[in-house]
């Protein structure tokens, strides 16, 4: 089973940028622990991360050969990217979006998802475990749909 996962925007920054809102781990140490589910749960992950919108669309239309479904985090992309929301809609893979804070519990432009209508489920606010758990959801989904 192989899942492509997406980072966008300054995710990069990960244990450093707002370290109170987004936790000390870093971005190597969060891919580090999603390899290592990934391997235990004998699927393979492509990781990807960028701070740039085409970028995304392009990694989320690669995804369509040779993965099986989609972990997004979109970042900020979230509340206003129907250029995302329509790559992941034209590749017909089952997706998962997560983000690392309860977007719903922060400032009112967070509460709304232009990718959440088109994903097969959202998991928010529990840090880097939003990735671990997506994994889990994700592989449960690819063996659903492949019965």
């Amino acid at each position: 089973m192989r899942i492509t996962l997406i980072h966008g925007p300054n995710l990069n920054l990960l244990g450093t940028r707002e370290t109170e809102i987004y936790g000390r781990d870093s971005y190597e140490d969060i891919n580090k622990k999603i390899k290592q589910k990934a391997l235990a749960n004998d699927m393979e992950v492509r990781i990807f991360q960028s701070n740039h919108e085409g970028e995304i669309i392009d990694a989320i239309q690669e995804a369509k050969v040779g993965s099986d479904g989609l972990i997004i985090n979109p970042g900020a992309f979230t509340h206003y990217s129907y250029a995302i929301r329509d790559a992941i809609t034209a590749v017909r893979l089952p997706t998962i979006e997560v983000h690392l804070t309860n977007v719903f519990a922060r400032e009112e432009f967070r509460h709304r998802s232009v990718i959440s209508p088109v994903v097969a489920g959202q998991i928010v606010g529990l840090g880097t475990l939003v990735y671990l758990l997506a994994l889990d959801a994700i592989k449960q989904i690819i063996e659903q749909n492949h019965r």
